[in-house]
């Protein structure tokens, strides 16, 4: 088994910054593939973006190119740093973990934090 925390969320204005922190711990040798998922109220959950522990390749959805990072260190911490925040970016941000690589959708990803909400106020 695998177990993510996630930490970090909060209330930020539009234009604003915040910066997710999930650690995992357990069988991380199992995983491959680190990602971040969120969920708005009524909406289902969708890819923010992915990692490997390996090498660092980083995979983004379109909606948060240029304005989200992903990135992890050798403690086996994985962080998302958010700027330029927008309102449609409020939900609940899930940390997962996969043993697949390349993988963006919900179904590979069998590991899963309890979330951190993350509101942002126009």
């Amino acid at each position: 088994q695998v177990q993510l925390v996630e930490s970090g969320g909060g209330l930020v204005q539009a234009g604003g910054s915040l910066r997710l922190s999930c650690a995992a711990s357990g069988r991380t040798s199992s995983t491959n593939t680190m990602g971040w998922f969120r969920q708005a109220p009524g909406k289902e959950r969708e890819f923010v973006a992915a990692i490997r522990w390996s090498g660092g390749i980083t995979n983004y959805a379109d909606s948060v190119k240029g304005r989200f990072t992903i990135s992890r260190d050798n403690a086996k911490n994985m962080y998302l740093q958010m700027h330029s925040l927008k309102p449609e970016d409020t939900a609940v941000y899930y940390c997962a973990a996969s043993p697949y690589l390349y993988r963006n959708d919900r179904g590979a990803y069998p590991y899963w934090g309890q979330g951190t909400q993350v509101t942002v106020s126009s």
